[in-house]
């Protein structure tokens, strides 16, 4: 696996880079299937979605350890994320385990409680930590950030998955590219393997893109989904009622700046950002 554990520089043959990421690809399949038994159950009010009649009806997984999962993993060169201080490039929002978040709507995002382990290939986010938190309702919603679609994922048993395996046939599926996320001194990047702008009303992200708020687009990059009712809600059902499954956030890059004190790793207020306003990271040769 030394040959995955990039830093932001080398650049690597065309060909040589999408071998990479559709292994990699593979491999993240694996581990979702590995963290089913860490997640809820499914809202039996669902539709199933066809995923789960792949990975989920009717097959008994097994339930494995953290222990178990980080003893594969860190064989294939990884290694387990330990820092707590919530942030979207490592965290994913499992839970907001406040029922009530009226008595502090300004309260930021923080980690309550780890659910599953998470990864790191070198510079590069393999697989984010599920977590439970605390969130004001302004920062997070019960129900949206917990629950919403989650993008960039092909499996979770709680809530909708969508990654673009989806648009090609049985064995096609496998040509899909993994989403690479780094992290540096003071610098995330994120989703370095395009070169859309998620700061721009492009038209030809479609109809929907346009009516989230650059806030909102930021949110879909950095969290892989929405934390909040968007503003524009009524517009979005109008034009598809299926918008939140149609959001299509695949083509967006991001690199955040982060405070000095942070180095990458942790908070919750985030300065504005540019995507692609440093050089992107690519796999080496």
């Amino acid at each position: 696996m030394s040959v995955y554990e990039q830093t932001p520089d080398g650049p690597g043959s065309p060909a040589h880079r999408a071998d990479s990421l559709t292994t990699l690809y593979a491999l993240s399949r694996l581990s979702d299937v590995l963290l089913l038994s860490f997640q809820p159950e499914a809202d039996p009010a669902w539709d199933t979605p066809w995923e789960h009649w792949l990975d989920l009806v009717g097959t008994d997984w097994p339930a494995i350890t953290r222990e178990q999962y980080l003893e594969l993993f860190t064989a294939l060169g990884m290694s387990p994320i330990t820092d707590l201080r919530f942030d979207p490039l490592l965290h994913e929002i499992v839970e907001i385990v406040e029922v009530d978040q009226a008595d502090d709507a300004d309260a930021p995002i923080t980690v309550s409680d780890p659910v599953w382990p998470g990864l790191m290939l070198g510079q590069m986010v393999f697989a984010r930590a599920g977590v439970k938190v605390r969130a004001g309702v302004n920062h997070a919603q019960r129900g949206i950030a917990d629950r919403s679609p989650l993008y960039w994922t092909f499996l979770r048993r709680h809530r909708p998955a969508i990654d673009l395996s989806g648009a090609w046939g049985r064995y096609s599926e496998w040509d899909t590219d993994f989403r690479r996320d780094y992290r540096a001194d003071h610098v995330q990047h994120l989703n370095v393997d395009v070169t859309g702008d998620v700061e721009a009303d492009d038209p030809r992200d479609g109809d929907l893109p346009p009516l989230l708020t650059r806030s909102e687009r930021r949110d879909l990059v950095r969290h892989r989904c929405l934390l909040r009712t968007p503003d524009n809600r009524a517009a979005l059902e109008a034009t598809d009622p299926h918008w939140g499954t149609n959001l299509w956030p695949f083509y967006w890059a991001l690199t955040v700046s982060l405070p000095g004190n942070h180095a990458g790793l942790g908070g919750h207020s985030y300065p504005s950002s540019r995507a692609n306003s440093a050089e992107p990271p690519q796999i080496s040769a």
